[in-house]
Parts: structure tokens; sequence; C-alpha cells
């Protein structure tokens, strides 16, 4: 057999098992990802050209590729079709994940891991793109009791089966305006965990507006993560998150959030998490100004806003949007390696491409609906906290549990599995098919993806996978 006849067997056998792959280049480097396996590369040129999406390039593409290519050979070609064969043999190419053939909903996701819990429906500020309705979740302005706070850890007790790690999120709102009740909650929860054989997980979110020297020591001490609001820089800041009197609300929080930030640098989690806007697509900028501020721990998120409101993102802004993603990973990578400034760890490049998550949460993504779940402060039950007030998703209650299963239910199948969207898209495991509240708010449908967050959650894994390649080879 020749070598032409030969390398068309290994066409052949790559084409019949049809699996995926997804190749790019970012920052010099030509990066391919197969998508089963989670396996990463980096290839030269030559490589790089004979990877399609699905499969080995066909004979008559290499001939095209060597005819306008002079400086590559037949034998420097069969050479990396040994390789792609020898890889693809050892399941790190083209691979096929036996997970996507099973449903693992059938016998998972029915117990509950992590609560929300809100505290406090109200808000000492009034942030004009809050989807919360600016605190009160379109309804009463209310504070949760102690009392129906631990009927919720009571509760997920019940509902957890053999779990032994519990989240709890305290949330609002702003739940510093009900921390009394927070410390009464923790504090119970804490008090059964060796009886319930439970271990309990605390995160906290807060505006930073009622942060002091006396509730910032309780909160570092007991919260395990906390979440800190400040969208940047202080004119972007202003814009979009104000005081009760209309005013900018940057210099009344941004020096105790700092605090706040600092007394955990290197010993606990914590995020400064803002959010852009149509108004100031230039969020790197905003980025780099939270890091030179001497904040270690950074999440910037994009809005979620519908046509029309003033401030939303538009499809025409993707190609800019993106940019900023690209041009924040370089800096990003600058600042590793640059004393003059700091680095920071910025959340959507953060990958784990050393194994990643089990199955089940590959294909679940957040879990919400499922194994998380937000209750309010009458003790209600929803999928989660962007579905909080809207009657068409209430599960049930503290008292009763779940009596609407069916919603329930529709949010275990809004999985990969199901997700017809989903099935071609490589970044599938990264984003376990993305947020559902987006999915609703924008196709009524929770099985079909906001296709504007999947743009950017793409670009994002790019510049991920590509920061992880240059931090292992400096390492």
């Amino acid at each position: 057999m020749n070598e032409r006849s030969s390398a068309s067997c290994f066409f052949l056998h790559v084409f019949e098992r049809g699996k995926m792959i997804h190749k790019f280049e970012k920052n010099g480097l030509k990066i391919v990802l197969d998508v089963e396996s989670g396996s990463v590369f980096t290839v030269d040129d030559l490589m790089y050209e004979l990877l399609g999406e699905e499969g080995v390039v066909d004979e008559k593409q290499i001939e095209d590729l060597l005819e306008k290519h002079q400086e590559y050979t037949r034998e420097m070609v069969d050479e990396s079709l040994e390789e792609i064969q020898a890889l693809t043999d050892e399941d790190l190419l083209y691979t096929e994940n036996d997970a996507s053939k099973t449903n693992p909903f059938d016998t998972r996701g029915r117990d509950v891991k992590a609560l929300c819990l809100h505290v406090s429906h109200d808000c000492n500020l009034r942030c004009e793109y809050c989807f919360a309705g600016q605190g009160d979740f379109h309804g009463q302005r209310l504070l949760m009791t102690p009392e129906t706070g631990k009927k919720a850890i009571d509760f997920v007790v019940k509902q957890s089966g053999n779990r032994r790690n519990i989240e709890i999120d305290f949330f609002g709102g702003e739940p510093l305006m009900n921390l009394d009740a927070v410390k009464e909650i923790y504090a119970y929860a804490k008090s059964i965990e060796e009886e319930s054989g439970k271990e309990f997980h605390f995160t906290l979110t807060t505006n930073g507006v009622l942060l002091n020297d006396q509730n910032r020591a309780w909160l570092d001490e007991h919260m395990d993560n906390m979440v800190l609001s400040l969208d940047g820089r202080e004119e972007v800041n202003d814009r979009m998150r104000k005081t009760v009197n209309g005013k900018g609300s940057y210099r009344v929080i941004k020096d105790d959030i700092l605090k706040m930030a600092k007394m955990r640098d290197g010993k606990k989690d914590y995020y400064v998490r803002g959010t852009f806007t149509g108004n100031n697509l230039d969020f790197s900028e905003d980025v780099k100004f939270l890091a030179n501020e001497g904040f270690r721990s950074i999440s910037v998120e994009p809005v979620v806003a519908q046509d029309g409101c003033g401030y939303e993102i538009k499809e025409e802004d993707l190609d800019f949007v993106k940019d900023q993603y690209d041009k924040l990973a370089i800096d990003y990578l600058k600042r590793g390696s640059d004393e003059n400034h700091p680095d920071f760890n910025f959340f959507h490049f953060n990958l784990n491409l050393d194994g990643g998550p089990c199955v089940y949460k590959r294909l679940s993504g957040c879990g919400a609906g499922a194994d998380y779940l937000a209750v309010t402060p009458e003790g209600e039950l929803y999928p989660c906290h962007q579905f909080v007030g809207n009657p068409d998703f209430l599960l049930g209650n503290l008292d009763e549990g779940i009596v609407n299963p069916e919603v329930r239910e529709s949010f275990k199948e809004a999985n990969l599995v199901n997700k017809v969207d989903c099935s071609s898209c490589w970044v599938k495991y990264f984003c376990g098919g993305g947020c559902h509240a987006n999915a609703w708010n924008f196709n009524h449908d929770l099985q079909k993806p906001y296709h504007t967050a999947c743009e950017m959650e793409r670009c994002r894994v790019e510049n991920g996978i590509m920061i992880y390649i240059k931090e292992s080879e400096e390492a």
C-alpha cells in the first residue's frame, strides 16, 4: 500500500467517527480543543491546516494545500497525519464521550445542595439595571425572619439526600439590611452540622453601603465567600448604581468594599463583582481600574437587558466586546510578570482544564431548579433568584415543599442532553448550556440559549484556554 492510500484509510477512519474539535488562533498560538475529552494542544501551521472541525481534511484538500504551500512536502504531511492518528487512537482527538448518549438526570438532580436565601427584599441602592426591581423583586419590601431562615436550613437538610456539603447564599436586595437574621440563621446551621451530617458553606453578596469595621470582622470570619458589588470607574459605577436620593454610590462604598477585599486577600474567597452595559462597552478599562485600585479577584459581567432600555448590549456591539476580552487577556498575562502592574484573578478566564467538573455538572450547568433553589422572605421556593416574583415559576414553599413539580422538571430537562442548539457548540461543556433566565427572558424557552451571551462565552473561553497554555509554559 502506498503512502497516499494509507492516508486515505486514515481519513475514512476519522470521518466515520465524526467527532468535534475546535481550533482557533489567539495571541500567536494555534490552539486545538478536543470538545469531548477536553484535551488542549498547541499545533504547528501544517497540523492546524490538516485538522478540520469534525475530521481531517480530505485528499483533495491536501493536494490543494501542497500546491498552495510549497514549503510543505508530502513526507511532512504524512508525519503530521501519523501524529494525529496517534492522538486519535489515544482518545485525545475526535473522541466520543459516552455521557452524551445517556441522561444522568434520570437518577440525579433531585437532591438540593444549595439555597439562595433572600434575606432582604429591600435595598439601600436604586441601581438602574437591577433585575430585582431595585430590591423588592416587584413585590413588597420585606425582610426574612430568622424563623423562616431556620426553616429553610431544615428544608435543605431533608432535601439534600446523602450530600454532605451544602451551599447557602445570603442574597437580596441588600442582605446587610437584615444582618441580625443572617447571624441567627448562620448560627443555627452550624449548630446542627454534626447531628445532620452536613457541612454548610456560606456566601454573602453586598453592595457595601452598610459595611463597617464591626460587621466586616464578622463577615470575614464566618463567610466562606463574599461578593462585593462595584462596577469599576467612578463615572461608570455612578451612572447605574445610585443611592436612594439619586446620587452616585461610588464614594459611599468603594473604600469600605476595598477594606473588605484586603482582609480576605490570599486567605478567603471573594469577588468584586461589576456589570458592564452598552454605556461602557470598554469594560476592560474598568477591570484594569479595579485591579489597579487593589482588588485581586474580579468579575465584571455583561448586563442582561431588553432591547430599547437604553443600556442593552446589542448584536452590533459583539465585535467590540470580544475585542475587549482579547485586550484584557493580553493585559492579564502581562500583569503576571510586571511588578509595576499588580496581577489579579478574573472570573471568566478561570478554566479547569485538568479534569474539570463531573459529567452531571458539565451537562446541567448551574443546576437552577434542580439542586439549586431560591427562597423568598415569605418562604416561597423558586428555581433561582432571577425567577423570584414570577408566578409561572413558583415551585412551592417551605411548609408544603415542591407543589409544582412540573416546573422543576422543565428545568431538569433544560440540559445539554436535550438542548438542540448546544449539541453542535464546542463551548457547551464550559457553560453547561447557559443561563436559564437569559433563555427564558429573551426566547421564552428554557431550551433555547441566549445568542448574545453564547457569543461572549465563546470568546471568554478561547482567551481562558490561551491564558492557561501561556501560564503552563511559564510554570
